[in-house]
């Protein structure tokens, strides 16, 4: 028998919430690649012991990512990532010809150059409206042209489904290499009394940031933690889930962190606390979360040259405020060893942008079970919950800004726009 994990790459990483994800139903994510360099500073410090490749995936070839990574010659299970289609984003306008989607194509050629049994391409529910259909008809031939099947049955996944307390559909296209069999969409699943964790069940445990003056300086604080509910146990690593089979990072458990504070006219103080929940706020345009329901779909803003909007962040249910940045993150299913840029900015586009790691586990999980199936009994893949404690990247890498970041991993430090602050 094998204890052997299987091997992933994850094109498009961001932050990391699909190489989370992939982790957790028993991946190791030995490749993962990324224009941003900030995100790439964060990645790297989830996930230090894996290889970050800082570059776009539209330079980047499959012999380099086997030769820059643990993988090298080894065969490769799943390849998987959201390429960017704004064009196909139900906010914004819709252009079938958009350059942006150019890089699904280079999905697919990276797919093709490294011949993994899997693929996993994640997208925007606007992809599967009206003549945006054609597109992922063009997706699929390309892959059928190329060796890979596609289950033509494609499906939007609710996170809400899958045990995250947030309503965000996104659109999974899954493929497999014609000699094998196609992976199935993972059921949803069924909590003893609800759909899913609530709100309130994601938040209720976390400190009041507002007994800490020291959180409007840094994004960090030692603190007690309230009465866990089930669901933030697992994200506090109090329990580990049966199917969770990540490594456990070294953490302080008393240690807040994404929690800079935000400074709020009384106005709007005064506004946010009269809003009803699940209601928009009309001036701010700002959701206030209800605490026994799901939060709305959590948004990425977006650089300057895209025009520098910020996306609203939801209003806590009980304080007249903005959720920090680790609020959002318990709402996204990360757990609260995971840490993000220190700034509210990166740390909320970081998360907007992100698949939650209990939706891509679940899909994830659906490709373990196929891999079990087709291997022989003599190589069976076995889930074993992995012993040890890997310790986390170093923590200079948590605040560099994007000149910083740049140098680090020595790539033009104009690869995204800047942010052009309104005055």
């Amino acid at each position: 028998m094998v204890n052997k994990r299987p091997i992933a790459v994850d094109l498009f990483a961001g932050a990391g919430g699909m190489t989370l994800g992939f982790e957790q139903a028993g991946f190791d994510v030995l490749a993962a690649v990324e224009i941003d360099p900030i995100h790439c500073a964060i990645h790297k410090f989830n996930f230090p012991f894996w290889t970050v490749l800082c570059k776009s995936v539209e330079e980047t070839t499959g012999k380099e990512i086997r030769n820059s990574s643990k993988i090298a010659n080894q065969e490769i299970d799943v390849v998987f990532g959201g390429p960017p289609c704004q064009g196909f984003s139900l906010m914004g306008k819709r252009s079938f010809d958009d350059p942006r989607n150019s890089l699904v194509f280079h999905f697919i050629r990276l797919v093709v150059e490294l011949q993994p049994k899997f693929f996993v391409l994640e997208n925007v529910k606007g992809m599967t409206v009206g003549k945006h259909k054609e597109f992922i008809a063009e997706i699929i031939s390309q892959f059928s042209e190329n060796g890979y099947q596609v289950n033509a049955d494609y499906q939007v996944l609710n996170a809400a489904n899958y045990g995250v307390p947030q309503n965000r559909e996104r659109l999974f296209l899954l493929g497999c290499r014609q000699d094998l069999e196609l992976p199935n969409y993972p059921e949803k699943i069924t909590f003893p009394h609800q759909k899913s964790p609530t709100v309130w069940e994601a938040l209720q445990d976390l400190p009041e940031i507002e007994d800490y003056p020291e959180l409007y300086q840094q994004d960090w604080v030692f603190t007690e933690f309230g009465k866990p509910s089930n669901y933030a146990k697992k994200l506090r690593n109090l329990t580990t889930a049966k199917n969770n089979y990540a490594y456990k990072r070294q953490y302080d458990p008393t240690l807040l962190t994404s929690s800079l504070r935000s400074k709020h006219s009384t106005e709007s103080m005064e506004r946010f606390a009269s809003t009803p929940h699940g209601k928009i706020e009309p001036i701010s345009r700002f959701h206030k979360l209800n605490p026994d329901g799901l939060c709305n779909t959590l948004r990425a803003g977006t650089p300057s040259n895209k025009g520098a909007f910020t996306s609203p962040r939801p209003i806590h249910p009980f304080i007249p405020r903005c959720i920090t940045v680790r609020e959002a993150a318990r709402l996204h299913s990360y757990p609260d060893w995971f840490r993000f840029h220190p700034t509210k900015w990166h740390g909320f586009r970081q998360i907007g942008n992100s698949v939650p790691p209990l939706l891509a586990q679940a899909v994830a999980a659906e490709i373990i079970n196929f891999l079990e199936i087709k291997s022989s009994d003599s190589e069976k893949v076995t889930q074993t919950i992995p012993q040890g404690i890997k310790v986390l990247g170093d923590i200079s890498l948590l605040s560099l800004d994007m000149s910083g970041a740049a140098k680090y991993f020595g790539v033009n430090p104009h690869v995204i726009e800047p942010r052009t602050r309104k005055k």
